[in-house]
């Protein structure tokens, strides 16, 4: 028994002589890929063994013979340990991603949740209250004249078109998050779109003194819904209009990329510029910037967020920069060939 104590302690000792730097060398590689984590783990779990292998028989004064068929068997078994861990290593890190990557999109959507109640719920609270106490007079007899009632009518006509158009955008926000978004795609001539989407932004335009400027050809035909192109169009015209200052102009221009298998279409506005901070999250659910980009002017704070979802539904791309005077929205998508 004492000589299986004694083999016991000299193997353990000769393991640990491994194992121990092979934990220090670990701890360094933090950083590392897990797949690397896995091989070097791997490789010292196996010279831990034979480590404690070679330490144990020499200590019991085993031949030459047999401590080379040790290390063949001991070889034998890393190689076919290597061969079956590496192929499962490369699938563990790859899930080990996708789960990383998945938690990390998990809480960000969280995040614009949360932001998005906040906003809705502010939204949502101004008008209402100003509808109720707008109808309590009315329904007092609070106010009589016929001026005031027609004031009265018009604005609640004006805050319920607005609630509506906020409860459109969040169901449409809502469409494209759950997947539920079915596209039925065909040829579509973009300068058309623009078109329709020019002539329904005029008057908003005009009551803001904002010129709107389309390029009068030159515009590709692409593939997509043309409603969902529509509303793209739409919200990007709006949300320049929206934030150019009176005076000022958008203008709208698209065309082909050089190899012609995308088409794009870019608006320009005079909003002043965005904070080069702000810039990757205008296309948050809910972000309505600082600066030029004040709250009051900004909407319910979905319609770039819709843009986004729309667009990439149908696997295009949408971008935004700064531009000497504004921005640039620029949105690229598959051309017919």
């Amino acid at each position: 028994m004492a000589d299986v104590a004694y083999t016991f302690v000299i193997a353990l000792s000769g393991s640990l002589a491994v194992a121990l730097p092979g934990l220090l060398l670990l701890r360094l590689m933090r950083a590392a890929a897990i797949a690397a984590h896995i091989a070097v783990l791997l490789a010292v779990a196996i010279l831990a063994v034979l480590a404690g292998i070679v330490a144990a028989s020499m200590r019991m004064f085993i031949s030459e013979h047999d401590l080379q068929v040790l290390f063949v068997v001991v070889s034998a078994a890393a190689v076919v340990s290597f061969a079956v861990a590496l192929p499962a290593t490369r699938r563990l890190a790859a899930a080990a991603m996708w789960a990383a990557e998945a938690r990390e999109r998990e809480r960000r959507l969280e995040a614009s949740r949360r932001e998005l109640v906040a906003w809705v719920s502010h939204d949502l609270r101004t008008p209402l209250a100003g509808m109720r106490a707008m109808a309590e007079a009315l329904e007092d007899g609070v106010v009589a004249d016929e001026a005031t009632v027609g004031e009265y009518h018009r604005r609640l006509r004006v805050e319920a078109d607005r609630m509506a158009g906020l409860v459109d955008d969040l169901f449409e926000l809502s469409r494209i998050n759950a997947g539920a978004l079915r596209l039925t795609t065909h040829a579509v001539a973009l300068g058309d779109v623009v078109s329709d989407a020019v002539a329904s932004a005029a008057p908003i335009a005009a009551a803001r003194g904002v010129r709107v400027v389309a390029a009068p050809g030159g515009w590709p035909v692409v593939l997509g819904s043309e409603p969902e192109l529509s509303r793209v169009v739409a919200n990007l015209v709006r949300n320049a209009v929206r934030h150019t200052p009176g005076d000022g102009t958008v203008v709208i221009s698209g065309g082909l990329t050089g190899s012609g298998a995308t088409g794009w279409m870019a608006v320009s506005d005079g909003c002043g510029g965005i904070p080069e901070a702000d810039l990757p999250r205008v296309f948050d659910v809910a972000f309505r910037g600082t600066t030029a980009r004040t709250p009051a002017d900004s909407g319910g704070g979905l319609g770039l967020a819709i843009v986004r979802g729309l667009v990439e539904a149908h696997r295009g791309t949408v971008s935004v920069a700064n531009t000497d005077d504004g921005c640039r929205f620029e949105v690229h998508l598959p051309a017919t060939t």
